[in-house]
Formats: C-alpha cells, structure tokens, sequence
C-alpha cells in the first residue's frame, strides 16, 4: 500500500510539470540537408588527408565507437597514436607537443535550427558583422558560401596546430596558418583536388563544380557540414518517449530524477528547451589542467573561457551550457573533463567551490606522457589564478539528497538514444585519398 501511494503522488509530481517540460523534438526542428553531400561529406570527415601530416581525421576525435566524442578528458590530436582512451601522445619526433586544451565536445544535434554559438567559448557565432555570416576566430577571411554554422565549425580544427595542422616546419599547412589562418584552406582543397577518387563525387554533389579546378574549401566544408548536422540526430530516447505521451516510458527513478530535474535541483535554470542546454555562458569553478587555452598576452598557462571572446571580466571563466542528450554516453565532463562520471558532475553542480576544494589530480586520467605532466596541473598550482577560478561561480549551492542524486542520474540515462546514437550512414570503411581509416 505505501508503495502504491508514493508511485501515485510521483505520478501526480511528474504530471504536473508537463507545462515545465520542453517541446518535443522532431525532424522539423532541423535544418534540410543535402543526402549526395553529406555521403561526401562522410568520407571528408574520416580521411586524414585534410590534417597537415596527414595522420588524423576529424573522425579521429568524434568517433562514431565513442558517441561522436573521444572519450578523453583532453584531447591528444595530430602526431597521437590510436583512438578514444587507448590513444597515446605518439612516439619519436612525431609525438605531440601539447594536448588539445579542450575536450571534444559530442556532435550529436548539430543540425538543429536554434544552434548559435559553438566552441565551449562560444568564439563561432551566427552573426554577418563580418558580411559572411559568422563571428568567428577567422573574422573577415572566413570565406564566404557555407551554408551552415556546422559548416563554418569544420574549417577551424584543420588550422590548429594541436588538432590537425602541425606544426610550421613539418608541412605547409602547419606553416601556412602561421601566415594567415585563411592561407590554410587552398592547400587543403589543392590536395582534394589532386585526388581522383574525389572528383566525380563533388560533381555530383555541387551544380557549380564541373571540373577539378571548381572545388573549393567551402565546397569540403558545406559537405562536413551536411554529414554532421545529418549524422547524429538524435531524439528517440525513452525521455522523447514521455514526451510523445508515452507515461511508461521512464521507469520510476527515471521520472523521479525528471521531477528534480525541473524542480528543486533548478537544472532547467541551464538546462532547458529540446536540446536540454539554453547556449548561454556559466562559470562553475571547475578546476583548471592542461595546456590552457591562452591568449596571445597570457604570461601563463590558464584558460579564462568566454572571456577570451569576449574579453570582458565577467566573462571569465565562463564556458557554454552542454546539451545533455546522450551524456550518459560521452564521459568524462566539463570543458576540460575534469569528471569522470555523471554522478561526480552532478555533486560539483550542487556546491561548486566545495567540490573545487576536494578536487585531486587522481581524479582526471591523461594519456600518459612525462614531458606534458610538468605543465598539466601548473594552472591548479598556481594560487592567485586557483583563487581566481574558485571565485567565479554563476550557480548557487543546492541541497540533495544522495537519493535525488541518483535519481538525477537515472533520469540523465533516460535521455540516451535509441538507434540514434549509432549515427545515420556510420564509419567508411576506407576514403578515396588511401590513407588509413582510424
């Protein structure tokens, strides 16, 4: 009978925040695609050929094995060694220099219509102040053509030294960006062009491509584009079940984490809408590693987020609201994956500076490599900038129960895909250029 009466009052809970819930998602939430470019695009972003040692891929760090992510709390990008957490710094004089000073964020919902800003700072942006379409790191040299913010996105990790250009005198890719971030682009689609296997396929794709010389980098990046934005969308989880109508859908702890979700836990407060992330800019004193993303005028290694888009200080330490759909599969978490689990993200969320205090660097499993470890942790070390990033907090502490708190995470799984998360066409099993597939 007790049982009976605690399923019937969370049954009244969860009812009566229907008005709280968000709208359900569909296919028409989602910018049109192309199918001919995103097959294109397809073999586009698994072949090495767009880095500039030709040795990684953008499928490299969002794999469809890992749920479009890398699963590594920073990523090791060009000169590393294999895939997800089995993947190393590389060897000889082609191991990395440096980490990727972010974690590669999951791809899952790209496509959708309401997507403004991308980056974990938000540095791309829909906005035509620079008359291409995008605020972006590239400003005025941005070319002008692609279609979508998706689109834009791909063009930046071929010009970043860590993640696919290399470094200056290993290649002229590497070299080029050195130059001008737009002197990248035309060597790499110089290299598509050379290569047969690609040409009847952007012909077919493009109306205005007839010959080889008609290729272009926005033609590569529209195609990334249209396979991103096509690839991983995703809203068939039991959670978009409930949403339909379906009131079986979530099993009890499921509903009862959705009931503290737009309740009392105030995870909507970030949280909300279809994609469950409102793309705004938080600060939760997360404990900063790694190489930092610094600014040209940073005297030391640190990541100050937004701020360095914005540069204003309150912007400082900020970084963009996560969707949470399919989190449950793309550990570790935060803009740096400071957390190994959904559980020990939830706990920082309900007192951060608690959880900064208690914070270790055992928590956080880094590809091992001797000569990175002297700087990994230097930010952490470093008391006035450790005391600057536990200052800046935008959330206020919430008291749970360790039962809510399992709830949340319970309810968190509910938002994990169906057939979705497998992606629409998959993993090629090779790409025209020959180079290996990781």
């Amino acid at each position: 009978m007790i049982v009976c009466q605690a399923n019937a009052a969370l049954a009244q809970q969860s009812d009566g925040l229907r008005n709280a819930l968000p709208p359900v998602l569909s296919e028409a939430d989602f910018l049109p695609f192309d199918k001919t470019r995103a097959a294109l695009g397809r073999l586009l972003f698994y072949d090495p050929i767009l880095s500039g040692n030709r040795n990684i891929s953008c499928g490299t760090c969002h794999h469809h094995d890992l749920a479009s992510a890398d699963g590594l709390p920073l990523g090791v990008g060009e000169g590393g060694t294999g895939i997800g957490r089995k993947r190393t710094t590389g060897s000889g004089d082609e191991r990395i220099d440096r980490r990727v000073p972010r974690n590669a964020p999951a791809l899952f919902n790209l496509g959708h219509r309401d997507i403004k800003h991308l980056f974990h700072d938000g540095r791309l942006s829909v906005d035509d102040i620079y008359g291409n379409g995008f605020n972006s790191p590239a400003e005025e040299y941005l070319p002008r053509g692609l279609d979508t913010i998706v689109a834009a996105q791909a063009l930046f990790p071929m010009t970043s030294e860590t993640e696919m250009a290399g470094r200056p005198e290993e290649n002229e890719i590497g070299g080029a960006r050195n130059n001008r971030i737009d002197h990248v682009w035309p060597l790499i689609a110089e290299r598509i062009r050379n290569i047969e296997g690609y040409v009847p396929a952007f012909v077919a794709a493009y109306p205005d491509v007839e010959a080889t010389a008609d290729i272009t980098i926005v033609h590569i990046a529209n195609a990334i584009g249209d396979f991103v934005a096509s690839e991983w969308r995703s809203f068939d989880s039991p959670f978009d079940g409930y949403l339909s109508g379906d009131s079986d859908a979530l099993n009890d702890d499921e509903r009862a984490g959705m009931v503290v979700f737009y309740g009392k836990g105030g995870c909507v407060g970030c949280h909300s809408g279809p994609l469950m992330t409102d793309q705004e800019f938080y600060a939760l004193a997360l404990p900063q590693f790694g190489p930092g993303r610094t600014r040209p005028f940073d005297l030391m290694v640190r990541d100050v987020g937004r701020m360095g888009e914005t540069d204003r200080i309150e912007d400082a330490y900020r970084f963009r609201t996560p969707s949470l759909r399919n989190s449950a599969l793309t550990a570790p978490y935060g803009h740096n994956g400071a957390y190994a689990s959904l559980e020990e993200m939830i706990r920082h969320h309900l007192d951060p500076q608690s959880a900064f205090d208690r914070w270790s660097r055992e928590r956080v499993e880094l590809p091992a490599d001797e000569r990175l470890a002297v700087v990994d942790f230097a930010a952490l070390e470093d008391g006035r900038e450790r005391q600057r990033v536990r200052n800046a907090v935008d959330i206020r502490p919430v008291a749970l129960s360790d039962q809510d708190v399992q709830q949340l995470v319970a309810f968190l799984n509910a938002l994990t895909g169906t057939k979705s998360v497998k992606g629409r066409l998959g993993k090629p099993d090779s790409v025209p250029s020959g180079l290996p597939v990781d």
